[in-house]
């Protein structure tokens, strides 16, 4: 059955959505005690690649989507979500809207951090989800049609084009031009969400392939860590045969740092296992 014309059009209305309504509050709650308390935690929840595979943090996947840098990105944010994120949860109910928010805010999250595995660089906000939904509404209403800056009226499916190419060249330049826009996440928002709407099952073979990535990456630093320890006692127990022999005063400046150095580091890695 042919919808009417008029449905051809984006129609927002004040009716709130319950799963958008709560990540809106959510959101705008944690910039307001961010304001108030004068605490930027994005070191510890927002997504650092390198914390994740050395120290653990699995959860900054999530956290790091709650989190935003100033007024401008959250609002932008926090605009699209109730812009798609409305029509969409109307379109598929609570339960599959939250499942695809966070798979494409996960999986844009996982885009960023296997492409800066090494970065300490925090990256933070919701946008990674919000470019999800935004395809998630060109795959849907591909037809519909979306006024580019309010003026410019476009076919759904044309303006999620325009956005995907634009974060490509941008991420690509990134290097280069060094801005700190989280392009990669905003193109692996997109890209997870297509790959889930139009092939379900390749989930499981990407769910296995990280798996995977993430054991052997964690498997590398641990024998890289493992090898730095061992150097270390080796160059502590000469340093400690020659104490045997001629004394602790009669160390060079270089042996007693190597010493205090060295016994700190392995005491620091003991505390960490």
């Amino acid at each position: 059955m042919r919808r009417p014309s008029a449905y051809r059009y984006i129609r927002f209305d004040l009716i709130w959505i319950p799963a958008v309504k709560w990540l809106m509050i959510i959101n705008v709650a944690i910039f307001i005690l961010q304001g108030i308390s004068g605490i930027r935690p994005f070191y510890d929840l927002g997504l650092v690649p390198r914390s994740i595979w050395h120290d653990g943090k699995i959860y900054q996947l999530v956290t790091y989507m709650f989190f935003h840098g100033g007024f401008w990105h959250l609002a932008f944010n926090m605009l699209a979500l109730w812009m798609f994120g409305s029509m969409m949860e109307r379109t598929w109910g609570t339960r599959r809207f939250l499942k695809y928010y966070f798979l494409t805010g996960i999986g844009a999250g996982i885009s960023t951090f296997l492409f800066t595995i090494n970065s300490t660089i925090p990256t933070i906000g919701a946008s990674g989800a919000i470019y999800g939904l935004l395809v998630a509404y060109a795959v849907t209403f591909p037809e519909h049609t979306i006024y580019l800056y309010f003026f410019i009226p476009i076919k759904a499916k044309y303006f999620a084009m325009i956005f995907a190419f634009i974060e490509f060249m941008a991420s690509i330049a990134q290097p280069f031009h060094g801005d700190s826009i989280g392009h990669i996440a905003h193109l692996g928002g997109m890209v997870i969400g297509f790959v889930y709407l139009k092939h379900h099952n390749i989930w499981i073979w990407f769910g296995k392939t990280l798996r995977k990535t993430l054991d052997r990456t964690q498997k590398r630093q641990r024998v890289k860590e493992e090898r730095e320890k061992e150097n270390i006692r080796q160059d502590i127990d000469q340093i400690l045969d020659k104490i045997n022999r001629v004394g602790y005063q009669n160390l060079t400046k270089k042996e007693r740092k190597t010493l205090d150095q060295g016994s700190a580091y392995l005491r620091d890695r003991e505390k960490q296992q």
